[in-house]
């Protein structure tokens, strides 16, 4: 692990109050790493205080967690990531044994799930938020973590130079677990200690726009992932309609050999012609996006695994 170059990137936005604490606690947790901070237009001293305790300061303008992410992912060259908010939640203490796990497992991604036994430090309507799209990402994609909105995660080079980064905000850590089920990648979770904000820190996590905006960036993946799914859910609405529609036009027809309502017995056909167009989409985008899987598989298989000899 010593020839291993450590990276810990901290995005912050307004965290004047608890950046010099992070800092101290990952300097403290993993001496011989570099360690970012990326500020993402913070109007307070946040680039000031993180400056004064040691880190790389960068900036990214484009506003958004998911800005910032890309912007780092792009511009730090490591061999390992350890990403964490800057807001001193998290437990800076558990990174060397997230580091280890990643590296002995040789994994792509470790991720610290979150445990808190301060209610201030994890509200209960983002705790039930954090639930209910952990059992909805585990229907659509199969399988899940018990923690997807963990900010706290160490990543592997190969992890971080294939993944696209296409989110602009707080729905980035959705798309990361989706990255990674779907190329399968070698992944584990451990359990960490999640604490109170600092006073004066305050969370910019909002409970309903933000968790709009991740419930339609997992429809949006879901599309795009599963388009035979996604598409065939359609087909098969439509196809379902127009049979409860079709069965009086079918009955009427048997008996008296004549079509009454001829408006719904074109509205049938047109339903079920949709729905077959609609399947016929799902198959062809379903080629598309296996090679498009393929190719993103490339990319993440053209780099050594952590550790790897």
């Amino acid at each position: 692990m010593g020839a291993l170059r450590v990276a810990v990137l901290l995005p912050c936005y307004n965290e004047e109050a608890a950046i010099a604490q992070t800092v101290a606690g990952f300097r403290a947790a993993l001496p011989e790493a570099a360690l970012y901070v990326y500020d993402n237009n913070s109007a307070d001293r946040t680039r000031e205080v993180a400056a004064a305790a040691g880190a790389i300061v960068r900036s990214e303008r484009m506003q958004g967690k998911g800005n910032v992410v890309r912007r780092m992912f792009a511009d730090v060259e490591a061999d390992v990531y350890v990403m964490a908010d800057g807001d001193a939640t998290y437990d800076a203490a558990a990174a060397p044994e997230l580091v280890r796990r990643l590296v002995e497992e040789q994994l792509d991604m470790v991720v610290g799930a979150r445990n808190s036994e301060v209610e201030q430090a994890y509200r209960r309507g983002h705790r039930l938020g954090n639930q209910l799209f952990t059992g909805l990402l585990a229907s659509l994609f199969g399988r899940t973590f018990t923690d997807i909105f963990s900010g706290y995660r160490v990543f592997s080079r190969r992890f971080v130079k294939s993944f696209p980064a296409l989110s602009r905000g707080f729905e980035t850590e959705t798309e990361i677990s989706v990255h990674a089920l779907e190329l399968a990648m070698p992944v584990a979770e451990v359990v960490t200690a999640y604490g109170a904000r600092p006073e004066g820190s305050h969370s910019k996590l909002s409970t309903y726009r933000d968790g709009f905006r991740i419930a339609r960036t997992i429809l949006h993946l879901f599309r795009i992932e599963r388009p035979v799914l996604f598409y065939g859910g359609i087909a098969g609405i439509l196809a379902l309609i127009a049979v409860v529609l079709a069965e009086p036009l079918v009955v009427t027809f048997l008996r008296t050999h004549t079509v009454p309502r001829f408006p719904t017995a074109i509205l049938v056909t047109g339903l079920m012609i949709v729905a077959f167009i609609s399947f016929s989409v799902g198959l062809i985008l379903d080629t598309v996006v296996r090679g498009r899987r393929e190719v993103r598989r490339l990319a993440y298989l053209a780099l050594p695994a952590p550790g790897a000899l």
